[in-house]
């Protein structure tokens, strides 16, 4: 792993400001666009205005994302007019998901490149600033795009087709704090039924354990301390490489890299979640006990219409499971109401299992129907107002619960990742304790500490408001 550049003094030095939108995986795809465009002799700059050719990284996932991801190209795009900036470029999920389409509908952006344009994404931005036209790609099912067993994926050492990412990625950290998110895969093998993801993400890629150990370390060598590993389904990792424990192995390893002191596992799929990973999670050093349970229903007919698997006795059973190996563990997850034929019966189902399961945060989304889903052609579908009023019903009891939950922890005594020191607002330091992931947990706040970006410190819960904790420094 490198951040050196090697410019190339012929060409001109153009610059460059990567925008990401999204989840955890995009930053990471937009680090490794970074590190190639820095490897190739581009200036990176953080001001998309001050930039020759601004770079959109696009999430394509639901309704909201995908117009967040088009005004952010529009605004990027009236930066052309003064003058600086010469091509506004978009990529990641949405470009790829919708490439022809999406460039035609939106002709502000100078191009839509797609995932097979990463490898050579600098030569790609030389041409647009030069005006040359670029022919966006016709979206493709990259489920398709993988016919190689897991034998030969063991055995090979060259990209695999069809995936944002190679084994082991040029990369440049576009955000110095002190927590990174570290990719362990690429794409998705099940099959959900309101999922699109699958459809342009492709299927399931793990990497190779020596190129995510060696990411591992030039990450703490850049001050990482915490990594948050990231998938979109961390329970298969190792399974295309014929080790279905692998992650349990690994995870010991990451926690021993100099530098870093926690690492953190997102999305696990709760019926792939086996006891070894349960135990590896919540008992090895370093290793944040942290699950990140992707529920998105408790009753068993919404969930089969799903094409998921589950009930609310497995899923208090996993719970359990937790808390009696790691009593103070984080649990976060999401769930979608108003699918597709979900009776009323089915909404309490949910309710009473959020109750009992005592969850530190739940993400509440309203079903839309996505492309290409089978969900899409789905009977029973709930009007939009009625979707709505479910969504505010289950949001409000999330919001209650959510605030008890922090309420318990009070006189807890945790330990803070501190992420700012600036105190303007009048709370205080603010970090994260070991059950609070990234950006949607949450915050603790230190009281009458001095702290600097990175440190751990040791407090005492004194108070909370909703999922934010206040601590006494020990």
């Amino acid at each position: 792993m490198t951040t050196e550049t090697s410019s190339a003094p012929a060409r001109e030095l153009l610059s460059v400001a990567m925008v990401t939108l999204g989840c955890a995986r995009n930053e990471v795809d937009s680090e490794e666009l970074a590190g190639r465009l820095e490897a190739d002799g581009f200036r990176l700059v953080g001001d998309p205005a001050d930039a020759d050719t601004v770079v959109v990284n696009t999430c394509g996932f639901v309704e909201s994302a995908k117009k967040d991801s088009v005004d952010t190209l529009l605004e990027a795009a009236d930066l052309k007019a003064t003058g600086r900036t010469q091509a506004v470029v978009a990529v990641g999920c949405m470009a790829e998901r919708y490439g022809k389409e999406l460039a035609e509908s939106l002709p502000e952006a100078d191009a839509v490149l797609g995932f097979d344009d990463y490898p050579d994404i600098a030569a790609r931005l030389r041409s647009i600033v030069a005006g040359e036209s670029h022919a966006a790609h016709t979206p493709q099912d990259r489920r398709l795009l993988l016919p190689i067993t897991p034998v030969e994926r063991a055995l090979s050492t060259t990209p695999v087709p069809g995936h944002a990412s190679g084994p082991a990625s040029l990369r440049r950290r576009l955000d110095s704090g002190p927590t990174a998110s570290l990719k362990l895969a690429s794409g998705c093998d099940r099959r959900c039924s309101f999922c699109a993801i699958p459809s342009f993400r492709g299927s399931f890629v793990s990497r190779r354990p020596s190129d995510v150990l060696q990411e591992a370390r030039w990450l703490g060598e850049q001050g990482v301390r915490e990594l948050f590993l990231v998938s979109e389904n961390s329970t298969s990792y190792g399974k295309d490489l014929g080790d279905l424990r692998l992650l349990e192995t690994l995870l010991p390893e990451l926690a021993a890299v100099d530098g870093v002191d926690r690492v953190r596992v997102s999305y696990l799929q709760p019926a792939e979640t086996r006891p070894g990973l349960v135990e590896a999670i919540a008992g090895t050093p370093g290793v944040t006990p942290y699950f990140d349970l992707s529920f998105q229903h408790a009753s068993a007919g919404v969930l089969r219409r799903m094409r998921r698997f589950g009930d609310p006795e497995s899923f208090l059973g996993l719970l359990e499971q937790i808390r009696a190996l790691a009593p103070e563990a984080g649990v976060r997850s999401n769930v979608i109401v108003g699918f597709p034929g979900e009776s009323d019966e089915d909404l309490q189902t949910l309710c009473d299992f959020l109750v009992a399961a005592r969850l530190d945060v739940t993400g509440v989304f309203g079903y839309s129907d996505e492309d290409g889903t089978e969900a899409a052609t789905y009977d029973g579908k709930l009007d939009e107002d009625e979707v709505r009023a479910r969504v505010e019903h289950v949001g409000d009891l999330v919001e209650e619960l959510t605030s008890q939950r922090a309420a318990d922890r009070i006189g807890e005594t945790v330990e803070v990742l501190v992420e700012s020191a600036d105190a303007e607002d009048g709370r205080g330091i603010e970090g994260r304790a070991a059950h609070q992931g990234p950006e949607v947990d949450g915050s603790t706040y230190l009281l009458d500490a001095d702290a600097r970006v990175g440190d751990l410190v040791r407090a005492v819960v004194v108070e909370s408001d909703g999922a934010d904790l206040y601590a006494r420094v020990l």
